[in-house]
């Protein structure tokens, strides 16, 4: 830093002056002349230790705010203690006073040396600077002033020589930090380097890489990696993870794998494995299961030592992606890797088996594991083939594993009884699952949400209603919150059943629950009114339905618009059908069809036309379709009786 001969540069920060400022001990001589005493924008001073004298005068001249301000400051020389500043010249003095507070310093005469005041001290309180950690007050002005030529100027070559004198690796630090902004940060250490030669710190690289990437900036953040690298800093576990995964993200996966090897392969430093763990985790978020893959081969070639826990990262991406056979291809790898399979890695296998349906498959696998005596399956194990076997309807097998799992010790969770109850319950085999609901109470398992959902729909399945309303009282006298999917279920169930005003009040129950309500619980409804003939209250439950903040869907249009065809209400229909392409949700083949036919039916031909015109130009689904998704969406096997009816009489 400069010596004490140098400049303060400060700033006047007044809310309200009607008179000359009189909290700076070191002016002896204000002479004020105020256009507008109540307002005060910011001034600029300069003051110097150089040729200490007895009086000078500047002048400043504001235009802030429509200010016109006339400052005539007569500074008087103090011998006292020595104080750290900044020198300024007279142009770099004058480039600051435009950028700062907005103003034109203009320099009156002296009589020795032009330009030149002393001070040798000045308020911080009246200042207001923002407190900067540890680094000196001439220091916290230069950061300041430095920060302001950046944001506000577009050349910052009046400044080049002060900068070369003054500026210092830690101050870059602190302009990078206090300027907030990743592209000024990036200008600024641009300039210290190309103009200045500078080299700058870990900490400086680590903060503008990690702002860069966090503004999604990576071009210029692989600038500065390069830069950081020319400056002999290695980047350390944390930010070359940070890093690899931020290009990840983006898709820029050549730049995570380069960062990789130059740190692995030039710098002899040892990558810990959170940054490969971060990096491949992120890849198989992006459905990328089989290029992490191909990247972790890539990297063992260059002499990556992975872990089992790495292993087991890409071993569930593939097991997501259906990618069964990669899967085992690394497990048949996984030793030749200096890494050991864990219960993890068969367990992730067995539960990818399931989620294809191979199920056998799974339990082949499971022997294996008791075979080789290297670990024990555990509930987890068991649970996921029981379940696998209940999606399919195989209850006998699930059963006869489960028993095969209490003779081994194995003590069976919620979990477990949940998949046996859901599967005898899709199977209508009610003593089945209320017999294990009991075993499940006794074994001192709770049951949660899921159990009783099971067991709901299951009673609904086989007509029980009154069961299943039984169920659902107890399930809240336990204070067990309901799910959206046993919403759907119980509203499907009692529509199934022709308690629609049942129904209705279930609907009724959304309002205040933690629960975003989807289409798919309110179209049952909806098709049991229109069902009925009752178009006018299906009507109501839509405006209900948008009351929610709940969008009706392709779904919901149809079967309102099918329902009006059938009571005959055609211009209703018609504008249902506008109100769906207005609001951007196309109609699906089998709504545009059956809406067209009917028009024809009553003699609406132009209509019918318009409609027949939509169908050129827009459809690509097939009449089935609907269908399939009504049943999907509603989780339940809820007949839309006035589709089929329709389909039959337009086949």
């Amino acid at each position: 830093m400069p010596s004490p001969n140098a400049v303060f540069v400060f700033f006047l920060h007044q809310k309200s002056l009607s008179s000359p400022p009189s909290r700076f001990p070191f002016f002896t001589d204000i002479r004020t002349q105020w256009s507008h005493p109540q307002k005060c924008g910011s001034y600029l001073g300069h003051a110097c230790v150089r040729e200490p004298l007895k009086s000078t005068t500047q002048v400043l001249a504001g235009s802030h705010s429509g200010i016109k301000t006339q400052h005539n400051l007569h500074f008087q020389p103090r011998s006292s203690r020595k104080s750290p500043s900044l020198a300024f010249s007279d142009c770099e003095l004058r480039s600051v006073a435009s950028l700062i507070g907005r103003s034109k310093a203009q320099v009156g005469p002296t009589t020795k040396s032009p330009n030149r005041v002393h001070v040798r001290r000045i308020r911080t309180d009246v200042i207001d600077l923002e407190p900067m950690g540890s680094i000196r007050m001439a220091e916290a002005w230069f950061v300041k002033i430095a920060c302001t030529i950046f944001v506000r100027s577009s050349s910052v070559d009046p400044f080049l020589g002060y900068f070369s004198k003054h500026l210092t690796p830690s101050l870059v630090y602190e302009v990078v930090n206090k300027l907030h902004i990743p592209n000024l940060g990036f200008k600024f250490v641009e300039f210290s380097r190309h103009e200045l030669h500078m080299s700058h710190s870990y900490l400086t690289y680590n903060l503008l890489l990690r702002s860069l990437c966090g503004s999604n900036l990576h071009s210029a953040a692989k600038l500065v990696y390069d830069w950081m690298r020319c400056d002999g800093q290695i980047p350390d576990n944390w930010l070359l993870g940070f890093l690899v995964s931020s290009y990840a993200v983006v898709g820029r996966l050549d730049i995570s794998k380069e960062l990789l090897v130059d740190v692995r392969c030039n710098c002899n430093v040892g990558v810990n494995a959170v940054v490969y763990n971060d990096l491949f985790n992120v890849m198989i978020r992006q459905n990328k299961a089989l290029d992490a893959v191909f990247l972790f081969r890539e990297l063992i070639r260059l002499r990556y030592k992975p872990v089992t826990y790495t292993v087991n990262i890409l071993m569930r991406g593939l097991c997501r992606a259906g990618e069964i056979s990669e899967a085992f291809k690394l497990l048949e790898d996984i030793r030749s890797f200096g890494c050991l399979p864990d219960l993890i890695t068969y367990n992730t296998l067995i539960h990818g088996l399931c989620r294809i349906s191979e199920v056998d498959r799974a339990r082949s696998l499971l022997k294996e594991i008791c075979l080789n005596g290297e670990f024990d399956p555990d509930v987890v194990s068991y649970t996921t083939i029981i379940g696998g076997y209940c999606k399919l309807g195989m209850m006998g097998e699930g059963t006869l594993l489960f028993d095969e799992m209490i003779r081994s010790g194995t003590v069976p969770n919620t979990f477990t009884f949940n998949a046996l109850i859901d599967g005898f319950g899709k199977l209508g085999d009610m003593a089945s699952a209320q017999a294990l609901y009991g075993k499940m109470l006794l074994n001192g398992c709770p049951p949660d949400v899921a159990t009783f959902t099971s067991l709901i729909n299951g009673y609904f399945r086989v007509g029980k209603v009154h069961q299943a309303m039984d169920m659902w009282h107890r399930m809240n006298d336990k204070n067990i919150c309901a799910s959206l999917y046993t919403y759907s279920v119980l509203v499907s169930g009692l529509c199934n059943n022709n308690r629609l005003h049942e129904a209705r009040g279930i609907l009724g129950l959304l309002n205040g629950k933690d629960i975003v309500p989807q289409p798919f619980i309110y179209n049952p409804v909806i098709d049991g009114y229109c069902k009925s003939g009752n178009v006018d209250e299906a009507n109501k439950v839509v405006a209900e339905m948008e009351t929610n903040r709940c969008k009706p869907d392709k779904l919901t249009y149809t079967i309102l618009i099918i329902g009006h065809c059938m009571k005959g209400r055609m211009l209703e229909a018609i504008s249902i059908f506008d109100k769906m392409l207005a609001v951007g949700c196309g109609p699906d083949e089998i709504t545009v069809n059956n809406l067209r036919s009917c028009l024809l039916k009553v003699g609406m031909a132009r209509e019918a036309a318009r409609v027949k015109e939509f169908i050129v130009q827009n459809l690509s689904c097939n009449t089935s379709s609907l269908k399939k998704s009504y049943n999907k969406s509603t989780h339940a096997d809820v007949p839309v009786a006035a589709i089929e009816v329709l389909l039959q009489t337009s086949g």
